[in-house]
């Protein structure tokens, strides 16, 4: 019977659309991207693997054609859509309706050639029904200046990584990548570190008081603090550099401990009065709806979400029709969509919070698709989050981005600020000034529903109130108390996910819905690792950073990768042509040159030098090198010996907190080097103390003539000991873990011991944490067994970054989630199984490592059994069908007149 057929990207989207069409309508997934480049050797063709360019897959003589092949798991996907295609009368390309969507739309054409039947490119920014029933009523060709950009960004991504990867193998490590956006990101978290290791903390003194108004007020106590000295304002941390000292110019008091306590007792008995009052109106606006890229900060700072785990949860909320389409740089929202959030003001909070006129908001970014909407609950009518029924991340995100649409309609919180001055004279006789300010929120506004979160931590949010007493100038004061304050300036912030996001946005770097991404490459690729929520850059990113700066300087500066931003724009826009843009960047022009010819006369690169940090200056004699297996430090030995000694650096010890100190203290204790203690009272052994790889232990020295059977028994130090302080009679009790507490009424032995995760009891196969450390020695039998009565709570999944939902996998269109198991975490679309890789965490696993994960799992086939032989020839059939099918692009030429029918038809629609 013949059908229209809808070809959308994902199963969940198929199922969620299919039912709004309903009959006459095959919907049916691309499961994600239907071709592209070869992604390895394997995947390359033999027709093109001996042509100059066949390893890029790109013909950069000729037009840069690309080279597209079919990945072997969607062949027989492609089967099924040319099949449901063959009884249809029409075709819909209904695919995301950004760059990438045009392109998987622009390649389903391309690759199904339809015949003699009407293609229509359907796109929609939400998945309800009535935007559904208007996209098939009103849809439009592909656009193939989208494409041509996609396709430029796709080409300038292979020729970058492909050329300059092969470089970071050679002169610093193999396996590493480079990437035109995702090493500028690194770039960006090693700068900023060397600004923290480059820092010299500075020190200042004020004095802050409480203040007493007299009884005539109801508040009559607040807090104030010292502004300036005879006229001159006193130092605070903006006043001083990086380096320690005070800033050029600074017209500043610096207060040192001892004058700071001295000017505190010649103020005790000082009678202050009101210098002056100032009351300004406050008033906040709205903030803007949700784009891509304050979506993912926000879900970072309230939700603690990444940006990967904040997209993967919104892609499933658009997909089921709850929000509109999630990759956004727009702040637009749609007529109805205002009447909606205006409605639901006027229904939650009442009329007197629902301004006259609809609130506009114009985007301030650049490039902006102002034909998108941001991003906002889904419909005509929006659903409260209890009339949703989601549950989980899917709820909370849901949650915040209808707070945020709602508070966008509301009125502006209004109110009053208030800043006072109060001042007295010492018994030395200075002019001394206090300084107090506060703030009344009169009318919060929209502030009833939403507040934004903060980057700085102390900072004070829209909506902190700090009221203070009703003062005149002149009225008379007494300080109930005074105290001298120290403080100590901090270095710049490591960024954390949300920061780097907005870094990335205010320098025109990438594209939002390249971000998350992004940040789970370079998480995933071991340059940059997370300590808290802060992204600290690992040794082996300053050696890659210091080769791309010093011999690619331009591909690795912030302005040319913006700049590639705004080519790629105009390329969309057909403004500017993608084969110029493309040569420009390969071989150069004028004056630049060209990345081909950057690789092709690289010259001498001093591999050891690149790996070498000098610790504190050449001067120091100490030096970081990043190794094969891991950073590690050299320096001289107690004659002087340059580089005679040498330790491990801990994985986890940040770059900025190697100081020289440090340095020396791995050098006198490195890994492998033993601290003799005595011997065992016991066993007569002698114990010693060692740093290893996983921390410092203690450990028992056998004699030489010991069977090879026998193993030492050993113990990890208690992090309330170190290697300075660890005494024989510690390293006994240690070694005799783990420790019997006794028997249960089963008679089953309870045991006390510390493990990699902490302290805990072990009987049989159950295990219960415990509080302390200490409790390994003193927990009783009695104590233990009341442990063991109660409910066991989830173990290490409870201490750990929570397991989570990804999404669907593009191949099998199930659910995707990481589970921990036996061996411990792994990705799963309920066949196949895949475990976390070394450089994979449950907290940075992306969808899309994920689906990497599993495809590579599921190449190799259900588990082993049998049948070899029949699996060889099936992998080699599949070979030879490859090379036979693998799918190229039409000529230059033959592109060009398709565009130009392309765009004629469009007219003459």
């Amino acid at each position: 019977m013949a059908h229209k057929l809808v070809i959308v990207e994902s199963p969940a989207k198929a199922r969620t659309i299919g039912g709004y069409l309903g009959q006459g309508y095959v919907v049916e997934s691309s499961i994600g991207h239907i071709r592209d480049l070869p992604q390895s050797a394997a995947d390359t063709p033999a027709k093109i693997k001996d042509k100059p360019w066949g390893r890029l897959a790109v013909d950069v003589d000729n037009g840069f054609e690309p080279y597209y092949v079919v990945p072997r798991d969607k062949k027989s996907h492609i089967a099924k859509l040319k099949s449901l295609l063959k009884d249809a009368d029409e075709l819909y390309l209904a695919t995301d309706e950004d760059r990438e969507g045009e392109a998987i739309a622009w390649h389903l054409l391309d690759e199904l050639k339809p015949k003699n039947i009407p293609v229509h490119r359907m796109v929609f920014h939400e998945i309800t029904k009535p935007a559904i029933l208007a996209a098939v009523e009103n849809p439009r060709s592909i656009n193939d200046d989208l494409v041509e950009a996609q396709e430029a960004r796709r080409i300038l991504d292979r020729l970058y990584g492909y050329e300059v990867s092969p470089v970071l193998w050679k002169k610093v490590m193999s396996g590493l990548s480079a990437g035109r956006v995702q090493s500028v990101a690194t770039r960006l978290v090693v700068d900023r570190e060397k600004e923290r290791m480059a820092f010299t903390q500075a020190s200042y003194w004020d004095l802050e008081g409480t203040f007493d108004a007299g009884a005539k007020h109801d508040q009559r106590m607040f807090p104030a603090k010292l502004h300036s000295v005879d006229g001159t304002r006193v130092a605070r941390g903006s006043d001083f550099g990086t380096d320690g000292l005070l800033k050029p110019g600074a017209d500043v008091v610096h207060l040192d401990r001892s004058r700071a306590e001295a000017m505190v007792e010649a103020l005790r008995d000082t009678t202050f009065d009101v210098r002056s009052v100032e009351s300004k109106p406050y008033r906040r606006s709205p903030y803007a709806p949700f784009r891509t890229t304050t979506l993912q900060q926000e879900a970072s700072r309230k939700l603690g979400m990444s940006a990967s785990v904040t997209m993967s949860v919104a892609q499933r909320l658009y997909e089921n029709g709850y929000i509109t389409y999630m990759r956004t740089d727009s702040t637009t929202l749609s007529d109805a969509a205002v009447g909606a959030a205006r409605a639901q003001v006027q229904e939650l909070y009442g009329s007197e919070y629902l301004p006259d006129a609809p609130r506009v908001y114009a985007s301030k970014v650049k490039n902006a698709q102002e034909a998108h909407e941001a991003i906002r609950p889904a419909g005509d009518s929006f659903r409260t989050p209890a009339q949703t029924g989601l549950t989980g991340d899917q709820f909370r995100l849901y949650e915040l981005i209808w707070m945020r649409t709602v508070a966008s309609q509301m009125k502006d919180a209004v109110g009053q600020t208030v800043s006072i001055r109060l001042g007295g004279r010492s018994a030395e006789g200075q002019d001394v000034v206090f300084g107090a300010s506060g703030r009344v929120i009169t009318f919060h506004g929209f502030l009833k529903a939403y507040v934004e979160g903060t980057d700085e931590a102390g900072a004070d949010k829209d909506d902190s109130e700090a009221r203070l007493p009703a003062l005149a100038e002149g009225d008379p004061l007494n300080a109930a108390s005074l105290a001298a304050s120290g403080h100590e300036t901090k270095p710049p912030s490591r960024y954390t996910e949300a920061t780097l996001i907005k870094e990335l946005e205010d320098r025109e770097i990438g594209r939002p819905s390249t971000y998350a991404s992004i940040i789970g490459t370079i998480l995933n690729r071991g340059y940059v690792y997370k300590k808290g929520t802060a992204l600290v850059p690992a040794w082996l990113a300053f050696s890659v950073i210091r080769l791309l700066v010093e011999h690619f300087p331009r591909q690795i500066s912030y302005e040319f990768t913006a700049q590639m931003e705004d080519v790629l724009d105009e390329i969309a826009a057909g403004r500017k042509d993608r084969n110029t843009e493309l040569a420009e960047f390969y071989f150069g022009s004028g004056d630049v040159e060209g990345l081909k010819k950057l690789v092709d006369e690289l010259g001498d690169i001093d591999a050891r030098e690149l790996a070498t940090f000098p610790i504190a200056g050449e001067d120091s004699g100490i030096h970081l090198r990043v190794g094969r297996y891991g950073p590690y430090i050299e320096g001289p030995d107690d004659d002087g010996t340059p580089f005679a000694r040498r330790a491990n650096v801990p994985d986890d010890l940040p770059p900025d907190e190697l100081t020289l100190e440090k340095a020396r203290e791995l050098l006198a204790n490195p890994a492998g080097e033993e601290i003799q203690l005595g011997r065992h009272p016991e066993s007569g052994l002698e114990v010693v103390a060692k740093n290893g790889r996983y921390g410092p232990y203690v450990t028992e020295v056998l004699p030489e003539d010991a069977p090879k059977s026998a193993k030492p028994r050993t113990g990890s130090l208690f992090k309330s000991m170190s290697l300075d302080t660890v005494t024989l009679d510690d390293a006994v009790k240690l070694l005799s873990l783990p420790r019997v507490v006794g028997a249960g009424e089963d008679g089953e032995e309870i045991t006390a011991q510390n493990g990699r995760y902490g302290p805990y009891l072990k009987r049989g196969t159950d295990s219960r944490s415990l509080t302390s450390e200490d409790q390994i020695f003193t927990v009783t039998l009695e104590e233990a067994l009341r442990i063991y009565a109660q409910p066991k709570q989830r173990g290490r999944a409870a201490a750990a970054p929570p397991l989570k939902e990804l999404g669907n996998d593009p191949v099998s269109g199930q659910p995707v989630v990481v589970k921990s198991g036996r061996f411990g975490e792994y990705v799963t679309d309920g066949e196949y199984n895949a475990t976390l890789r070394k450089d994979d965490s449950v907290e940075s696993i992306t969808l899309e490592r994920a689906a990497e994960l599993l495809a590579e799992r599921r190449e190799r086939g259900p588990a082993k059994k049998a049948a070899k032989k029949g699996a060889a020839k099936k992998t080699a059939a599949a070979s030879k069908t490859a090379a036979k099918k693998t799918t190229t692009k039409k000529t230059a030429a033959k592109k060009t007149a398709a565009k130009k029918t392309t765009k004629a038809a469009a007219k003459k629609s």
